[in-house]
């Protein structure tokens, strides 16, 4: 049983900063791929941020030079979003995407609950 557990969500105004982090839990061997994903109102899932076990990281043409993706050092199975500079339309439900290996199942696709991040005045 894997789990990805998001926190850091909420509501702040035009031009602040959040963090959001992603812990996946589980019997986890082998962390391929972490990312984030949001889905506005009306709108489709979009992928944001992603960063692979190698360090590549991707990110969507609307949040290059404002957010930055990161694997914890540490744990290597919790991911952080530093969104700064945040704008109106980057409102919408953030989902953690995981692409993980455990130790009874080979690699599958796994996705937290989702978090709000609303910008507005």
């Amino acid at each position: 049983q894997v789990n990805l557990v998001e926190s850091g969500g909420g509501l702040v105004q035009p031009g602040g900063s959040l963090r959001l982090s992603c812990a996946a839990s589980g019997r986890i061997s082998r962390t391929s791929f972490m990312g984030w994903f949001r889905q506005a109102p009306g709108k489709q899932r979009e992928l944001v941020a992603a960063i692979a076990a190698g360090g590549i990281t991707e990110y969507a043409d609307s949040v290059k030079g404002r957010f930055t993706i990161s694997i914890d050092n540490a744990t290597k199975n919790t991911v952080h979003l530093q969104m700064n500079s945040l704008k109106p339309e980057d409102t919408a439900v953030y989902y953690c995407n995981a692409e993980l290996t455990t130790l009874n199942r080979p690699s599958s696709d796994y996705w937290g609950q989702g978090t709000q991040v609303t910008v507005s005045s």
